[in-house]
């Protein structure tokens, strides 16, 4: 046997590299493996990266400053299988801290992450690939991109998957995109309530509660409610709340359960198979206070429907809900509340409220929670609008305390509320008085002040309700709530700016308030608003007019028109036409200006600027509308020597040298010798310096320590008083009217034929006066010669002093005239009834006395030419 030879061994190519093991210690040595081509290296590294991930989030943020996001991001998209498995295992652990988030989103990966849910993929990177979407899908951002790409559809599908890892994964994903609105939208096309409903059957508990919360969050829309009952889902709801070892899922159930009862066939549905009664048992009974939450909310929901509220009532809901608000729960003391609200459109349930539910719910509006305050002081506005039997009943619970006290809080859903309640309970006159001594409108100066229109809104209401006593109005003026109030007027709001203009008309009632309000500009935003057709309601009209009615110079410098119930009183000032936008400045201004050429200021003033002595004031006592007129002794002489010659002949009067005014200012007048057109000429001249010298301290006098007092007119004082001796006793009105004509136009010139108007030389009478009296405010009683706006302004002065209704019509060229009502007994119809009155203008100029009905010729002939 021959020897054997050893056969020799052929070296390894030279091109071919020696297999190397290596045992890496260092992460960064890793994650630089993650550029190797090798698969069995990339597997390795990500096993390694995987592993590091899980032990915390400290070494997820490390991973991330090491750059290992990016490459990552790459393998995602391996043709190995198991590279890919384990890079989305790695995403999944990784995608739950909220840097890695970003970078992901900033990345675009998400296409990449849905690709791994197709149905040909592993149950493990389904798993991961749907746990990485989970964690992208909490914030908004996220939820955009994952629906963008498509991947609600695959996470529906994957809601069937025999993983439960996978299931709970793909249903907490779908929980968070379908809380907005359009993924909620899209679900609905892809019939994804049956899947859901049944992850109620799984074991895992988890599943089950983020299927019910899914479900809870579905079911706000009527289309998704109407498919869970269509596939038994009520059903499900109703076994899981009988099921007892199911407890920890009887609150989201009920959630469910509630937003389905918002539908009436729903609620007819359970109140047939007695599922409302267990509902009403789980509030009544449960110990657990979410449980009692959920089916107060479950109960509110559902009230909203007229019909449900029928059902409810019929099952006493009421005593359950009064029950709730003993809880020890605030959240089901609030969800309770809540349901009582909205049980209150029901009358019959109100009226259950009034002795067993208001005590109770006013005990909440002294809690410290501000959340069971706002939802207490709802439940208390809705039970006590159009109710007065609740109001009383809760004033009588002591609700206006912590009502006034909640204008302060923080919240404005309570403040709004709170508001609500005082104005349904200021209604009633007694209450509004207690409720005015709880300084209300000091507390409503924060709510005015508010940026928030709900509440701006139920503040200006309330002061609207409660403001109809001049001690309120006072008060809300002295604390500055005018001012808040006149700047919501600006509020482009629509019901804003109503309820301000209708607190601004009751506001207005007296005359110190309405002249605050214009002072602060109310009338001129109230003007401006007026104009527009859209910004203007009834109230800003009324408010508007209301304001003009207390402040009657102003009314008829820019509206040219006083009616019959515009009383003029002193201080009424004529300044003539102005223009829109322009303002009248005060009467004390008007009266300190330095003497100019423009149109004199007409004054009516029957006030002495001194006191009257006792037996003048007991002698007037019997002036009527109690006002009591001033003067002098001499005045009152005068005053006698006119009514002994009695006012039957006008003419008689107008040939009497010796006037009222001149027997006041010229004592000697009597004293005087010659002929009485010499006489008269003598007394006219001494009666103008006398005017200068008794008038111009008055008028010039501006001492800051001294209160000014408007310039006084004796002459006025005379004619009120003779006109309230002779005229006012006249039983006839008509008779009264023509009196009244003839009078004035006596006392200012007499009568004036057409031809002679333009001989009448009142404009140089008018300038006499204003240069004697330094000033362009002349009281009305000076004037002697008198044209159309003079006689008509004394006309309706007078009238108003006896009672003579008449309206002031101011009209172009110097014209003005005064309207009266008077009825036609020849007209008259049938028994008993009588036509309407017939309107006719006052002749003052050429046949004082005549009644020229309105809107004839004549008439117009009088006012237009």
């Amino acid at each position: 046997m021959g020897k054997k030879i050893k056969k020799e061994v052929e070296p390894p190519p030279k091109d071919v590299f020696d297999p190397l093991t290596i045992e890496s210690k260092k992460l960064a040595t890793v994650v630089l493996m993650l550029n190797s081509p090798e698969e069995e290296i990339l597997v390795k590294a990500c096993e390694a990266i995987y592993k590091f991930a899980l032990k915390g989030e400290e070494n997820k943020a490390t991973l991330l400053e090491l750059g290992a996001v990016e490459p990552l991001t790459k393998l995602l998209t391996h043709e190995d299988k198991v590279v890919r498995r384990n890079t989305m295992m790695i995403f999944g652990i990784l995608a739950s801290n909220n840097d890695v988030k970003k970078l992901l989103r900033e990345l675009e990966v998400m296409n990449s992450v849905i690709a791994q849910l197709a149905p040909e993929e592993e149950v493990v990177i389904h798993e991961f690939a749907s746990l990485c979407l989970a964690n992208m899908s909490v914030e908004y951002t996220g939820k955009v991109q994952i629906f963008e790409h498509g991947g609600l559809e695959p996470l529906i599908r994957l809601l069937s998957s025999p993983d439960p890892d996978v299931k709970k994964n793909s249903i907490e994903c779908i929980y968070n995109l379908v809380q907005d609105f359009q993924c909620r939208t899209t679900l609905q096309g892809l019939n994804a309530i049956p899947p859901i409903l049944e992850l109620l059957k799984s074991e895992y508990p988890i599943i089950q509660l983020l299927a019910l919360k899914t479900l809870g969050v579905i079911t706000c829309d009527k289309e998704s409610r109407t498919m869970l009952k269509d596939n038994q889902g009520l059903d499900q709801l109703t076994k899981i709340l009988d099921a007892k070892e199911l407890n920890d899922l009887h609150v989201e159930a009920l959630s469910v359960i509630a937003n389905c009862l918002e539908d009436m066939d729903t609620m007819v549905l359970m109140h047939q198979t007695g599922g409302l009664k267990k509902l009403l048992s789980f509030a009544e009974n449960s110990t657990i206070p979410d449980i009692q939450k959920n089916a107060a909310k479950a109960i509110s929901k559902a009230a909203y429907d007229p019909e449900n509220r029928k059902i409810f009532h019929e099952q006493e809901i009421e005593k359950c809900l009064v029950t709730l608000l003993g809880s020890d729960s605030e959240g089901t003391k609030i969800a309770a509340s809540q349901a009582i609200s909205a049980m209150s459109e029901n009358s019959s349930s109100k009226d259950f409220f009034n002795t067993q539910g208001i005590p109770q719910i006013v005990q909440l509006l002294r809690s410290d929670n501000e959340e069971v305050r706002e939802a207490a002081a709802l439940a208390l506005a809705n039970l006590t609008t159009s109710n007065p039997a609740n109001a009383n009943a809760a004033a009588e619970a002591d609700a206006i305390d912590p009502l006034i006290n909640i204008l302060s809080s923080k919240r404005d859903g309570a403040i709004a509320n709170a508001a609500t309640v005082l104005t349904n309970m200021a209604i009633q006159e007694p209450l509004r008085s207690v409720i005015q001594s709880h300084e209300v409108m000091r507390a409503l100066l924060g709510p005015l002040h508010s940026t928030n229109t709900v509440v701006q809104s139920k503040a200006a209401l309330t002061v609207a309700a409660t403001a109809c006593d001049m001690e309120a109005r006072n008060e809300l003026r002295n604390c500055g709530g005018l001012e808040p109030l006149t700047e919501l007027l600006h509020s482009k709001n629509n019901e804003v700016r109503r309820h301000a203009s209708w607190a601004v008309m009751v506001c207005a009632s007296d005359e110190l308030t309405a002249v605050e309000l214009c002072r602060l500009g109310a009338l001129d935003i109230l003007e401006e608003i007026n104009l527009s057709v859209s910004r203007k309601n009834k109230f800003s009209e009324a408010a508007y007019n209301k304001l003009l009615n207390n402040n009657l110079s102003l009314k008829y410098s820019k509206t040219g028109y006083l009616s019959s119930i515009n009383i003029i009183t002193d201080g009424f000032y004529d300044y003539g036409r102005i223009n829109p936008g322009t303002k009248l400045l005060p009467l004390k201004e008007l009266c300190l200006q330095e003497l100019n050429d423009h149109r004199a200021i007409l004054l009516v003033n029957s006030k002495s600027d001194t006191s009257p002595p006792p037996s003048m004031e007991d002698k007037l006592s019997e002036v009527g509308y109690g006002r009591s007129i001033s003067s002098s002794s001499s005045l009152r002489r005068a005053s006698k020597e006119k009514t002994t010659a009695g006012f039957g002949s006008p003419t008689e009067e107008k040939s009497e040298p010796t006037s009222g005014r001149n027997t006041v200012l010229s004592r000697g007048a009597t004293k005087e010798k010659g002929s009485r057109k010499g006489r008269g000429k003598k007394e006219e001249e001494k009666v103008k310096e006398e005017e200068e010298v008794l008038a111009v301290p008055k008028l010039t006098e501006g001492s800051p320590d001294k209160e000014w007092y408007p310039p006084p007119d004796p002459e006025f004082c005379v004619y009120v008083y003779e006109v309230t001796k002779s005229i006012l006793p006249i039983i006839n009105i008509k008779d009264q009217i023509e009196a009244l004509a003839k009078y004035v136009a006596d006392k200012m010139g007499g009568k004036i034929s057409k031809e002679k108007l333009s001989d009448f030389s009142w404009e140089l009478h008018i300038s006499e006066l204003k240069f004697q009296l330094k000033s362009n405010v002349i009281p009305i009683g000076y004037i002697k010669k008198g044209i159309f706006y003079h006689r008509a302004l004394l006309f309706k002065a007078l009238a108003d002093k006896i009672g003579v209704g008449c309206c002031l019509v101011r009209g172009e060229y110097s014209r003005a005239w005064n309207e009266v009502k008077l009825l036609n007994e020849a007209r008259k119809g049938i028994i008993g009834r009588l036509p309407p009155p017939e309107e006719y203008i006052v002749d003052l100029m050429f046949h004082p006395g005549a009644l020229l009905k309105l809107r004839s010729r004549e008439a117009d002939l009088y006012c237009f030419l």
